[in-house]
């Protein structure tokens, strides 16, 4: 009996796997989506509009649309950065939002399997073979490929495999905790808005959070300090909004890879996408978009070598995301590494998001996926405002 070949195997069935398998699938190749099944990635859910209409994503997946942010600085002092009329913030609950991209990916015309990943193995013929299992204690299977695409997230396993240097990939652990949203808003907790802390005592090297999921809520935190406990760092955030006293509903945790991988492919048959590549912003760990928009790159750059056979075509996956988004990740890495090293800098770093032109810069940054060059005056403002908070020439509070 002929051994099946697939066009392609997409390991890992999160925002990249999924997209990267539906576009594959919509090109006329024959695509293997195998996800693992029974694990839900802790994030926080934030998505902007622009997503929506990028992926034509149905507004009926937000669970709530944010309206602000808060941010909170070490002092306690909190500073409201509101949206205004430029969009929203919208809410997505994992579970959901995943699994809703897998079954479209298979309407598409890709095939689903539930599966875990073990290896990818080599012969004589001229395409990889994926090795895996259906449950633990199942029987080794395997298929081939003519492209493999490893989406299985931070710390991939398709990636420590093939690609050198991927184990090395600087990574925070992020953990929440899901709880059922109090039913009245109070200044501790609003349905419209999205909370971050910036304090040391929550988080030594990153931030904390509480985001709005309509019904539910996401309260989490992260940081690569691994003598630093997490659940102890959200039991204290719980306490102190009056949130211990909300029914619990699951709790997750993960690796976030804050830096993209300097290869994405090993010049031949394997190509990696979504946290499997790095690309998680750093400073707010947001991934979802970009998850998204690499996991589309990843499948036209494979498309491309199908149809060619030129592996030199997966190159262009990450030249191409890195020239459309490497200075907002740069830039977002500089500020993380200074602004979140102590909480003096921390409560300055809240200071200058009082600022309005930081604020509606920032926010059109976020909608738009690119730094705003419309208001040279306002960039260079914020550049003097931000030299003389890094200099300490003005007061950390108002």
């Amino acid at each position: 009996m002929s051994e099946m070949v697939y066009d392609a195997v997409v390991i890992g069935g999160g925002p990249a796997g999924a997209t990267a398998a539906r576009a594959l699938a919509l090109a006329g190749r024959s695509v293997l989506l195998m996800e693992r099944g029974g694990r839900i990635k802790p994030c926080g859910g934030a998505i902007p509009p622009r997503l929506l209409a990028d992926f034509d994503i149905p507004q009926s997946l937000l669970v709530a649309r944010a309206r602000a942010a808060r941010m909170v600085a070490p002092s306690g002092r909190a500073v409201d950065m509101p949206v205004g009329e430029i969009g929203y913030v919208g809410m997505v609950d994992r579970e959901d939002f995943d699994e809703w991209l897998r079954e479209r990916a298979r309407h598409s015309g890709a095939e689903r399997l539930t599966a875990t990943f073990e290896k990818i193995a080599r012969d004589d013929a001229p395409h990889p073979i994926v090795i895996f299992r259906r449950s633990r204690g199942a029987p080794l299977e395997r298929v081939r490929a003519r492209v493999v695409i490893g989406a299985d997230g931070a710390r991939s396993a398709v990636a420590k495999q093939c690609l050198p240097g991927a184990e090395r990939v600087p990574c925070v652990f992020a953990y929440h905790e899901i709880i059922r949203s109090p039913q009245v808003s109070s200044d501790a907790f609003d349905g419209s808005r999205c909370d971050v802390f910036y304090q040391g005592r929550l988080s030594p090297d990153f931030y904390a959070w509480v985001f709005p999921h309509g019904e539910t809520a996401s309260i989490g935190v992260g940081s690569a300090n691994k003598g630093f406990s997490l659940r102890g760092a959200i039991a204290t955030m719980r306490a102190d909004l009056g949130l211990d006293r909300c029914e619990t509903l699951r709790r997750e945790g993960a690796p976030i890879p804050l830096k993209p991988l300097k290869r994405w492919d090993n010049g031949a048959d394997v190509i990696v996408a979504g946290d499997a590549a790095g690309i998680v912003a750093p400073a707010s760990g947001e991934g979802i978009y970009y998850a998204m928009v690499g996991g589309q790159m990843v499948a036209e750059a494979a498309a491309a070598f199908l149809a060619t056979g030129d592996a030199r075509h997966l190159h262009q996956a990450r030249k191409r995301f890195m020239q459309e988004h490497g200075t907002v990740f740069m830039v977002l890495g500089i500020m993380q590494y200074f602004w979140y090293s102590t909480d003096k800098r921390r409560e300055r770093f809240v200071t200058m998001c009082d600022d309005k032109d930081v604020q509606e810069l920032t926010w059109q940054a976020y909608m738009h996926k690119r730094l705003v060059r419309a208001k040279p005056m306002a960039h260079l403002k914020i550049f003097l405002k931000d030299t003389a908070h890094l200099l300490g020439l003005r007061a950390a509070t108002r």
